[in-house]
């Protein structure tokens, strides 16, 4: 029986500058041809990289799957005795991490499952030397962030978001389906709001489910062009992930009351008297809107000694009746409408003391009557005044008065 060298012997020979054949093993077992064509694929990792794969919430679910692999590879006995001669990149000689009990046993889907990553596609049973259809599916429906470059045109509908959800316009719910994902539409994911900033075709998948692709931009100015059942996994396994309802504040008025309906106050229109002569040059367009529980002739008495009526005498051109609403949120929500249009105006109280006043704004009077329209049929939801155009904009389309 011919005698197999060792180690020693064939580092002997080799200084005395013999060859030796190493006669290959071309029987292998499936489970050995597995166990090779997974660490070339790590192999090509490392070699596109420049790295080993890391493990990592925010890496790529390949790199993380492939790093798991490496752990169990470098802390089975038998693997490292089958890869060695095949391991150029020296990826063997790092110390034992296996962390997975019983990795041995485990295939690609049972370690994406380690990970957390649900596969819908059967078993992977072979590991190949290209991606499976699942292995594809999976990275395309994790998608990584990147920098948002046009994220200053999206940073004040964040910022208008947090205004609505302190002042109460908006508030958040718990997210229960993949309907309410749609363009527009914010939620609250990993810690971070989301916003819907496009929608792609939907698309039925392979499983016959429908599917579409999302651009998402978040509020730390980074973007993902995601899958939607991606957007609706990370919001299901969020304990805290949320949506943000719209700013509507439902139907609000009605031309007849019915039984059981309470009062709940007027939102009232007021063209102000004062000499200032930024009021005088503007006398049609300065309007104070407020919402009051009162008779709106109660709420103006005394208005020549109120700061919150310019100091002056006030005359009210229009008024609608509140049932079964909130007065604050209602109120919140028309100044938001109006912002853009607000008067900055300077006023001295009675005392000599400045103030200047938040509730009067350069606005025709037919754009306070749409907004209150707008407002009883629901359709007021991200609308905001445009003084250049005079007219109610939602999302930059001019809706027409």
């Amino acid at each position: 029986m011919a005698k197999a060298f060792t180690e020693e012997d064939n580092a002997l020979l080799a200084e005395l500058g013999v060859e030796v054949e190493v006669k290959k093993n071309v029987g292998r077992t499936p489970r050995e041809e597995r166990i090779i064509a997974g660490f070339e694929e790590i192999q090509r990792f490392v070699a596109e990289h420049g790295r080993v794969p890391k493990h990592g919430e925010g890496r790529d679910i390949f790199e993380r799957l492939y790093a798991v692999r490496l752990d169990r590879i470098r802390g089975l006995q038998e693997c490292r005795e089958l890869l060695g001669p095949l391991d150029d990149q020296g990826l063997l000689t790092g110390a034992a991490q296996a962390t997975v009990s019983h990795a041995d046993e485990l295939d690609d889907d049972a370690l994406l499952a380690e990970l957390g990553v649900e596969v819908g596609a059967p078993p992977i049973t072979e590991l190949k030397h290209v991606r499976s259809t699942a292995e594809k599916k999976a990275a395309d429906e994790v998608a990584n962030r990147e920098k948002c470059e046009d994220f200053a045109t999206f940073k004040p509908l964040f910022e208008q978001v947090q205004k609505d959800l302190d002042s109460g316009l908006r508030e958040t719910r718990p997210f229960e389906m993949k309907a309410e994902i749609e363009k527009g539409r914010f939620f609250i994911v990993g810690g971070q709001k989301a916003y819907v900033a496009e929608k792609g075709e939907t698309k039925i998948t392979d499983q016959g489910r429908t599917d579409a692709r999302l651009r998402v931009i978040f509020d730390n100015g980074t973007e993902s062009n995601m899958l939607m059942r991606s957007l609706q996994r990370a919001l299901n396994k969020d304990e805290a992930g949320r949506r943000i309802t719209d700013p509507t504040a439902g139907p609000l008025f009605s031309d007849q009351t019915i039984d059981g309906d309470e009062p709940s106050g007027t939102i009232y229109v007021l063209r102000s008297k004062s000499d200032h002569p930024l009021v005088a040059e503007n006398r049609d367009l300065v309007h104070k809107i407020g919402v009051t529980n009162m008779s709106v002739e109660k709420r103006i008495a005394g208005a020549h000694l109120q700061p919150t009526f310019l100091m002056a005498n006030v005359e009210i051109v229009a008024t609608y009746e509140l049932y079964n609403i909130n007065r604050t949120k209602l109120e919140n929500l028309i100044h938001r409408i109006f912002e853009p249009a607000r008067l900055e105006i300077e006023v001295m109280d009675r005392f000599g003391r400045p103030v200047i006043p938040r509730e009067w704004f350069l606005v025709p009077l037919f754009m306070v009557d749409k907004a209150v329209e707008k407002i009883k049929d629901g359709t007021i939801a991200n609308c905001v005044y445009d003084p250049k155009q005079a007219k109610l904009v939602q999302r930059g389309c001019a809706i027409s008065n």
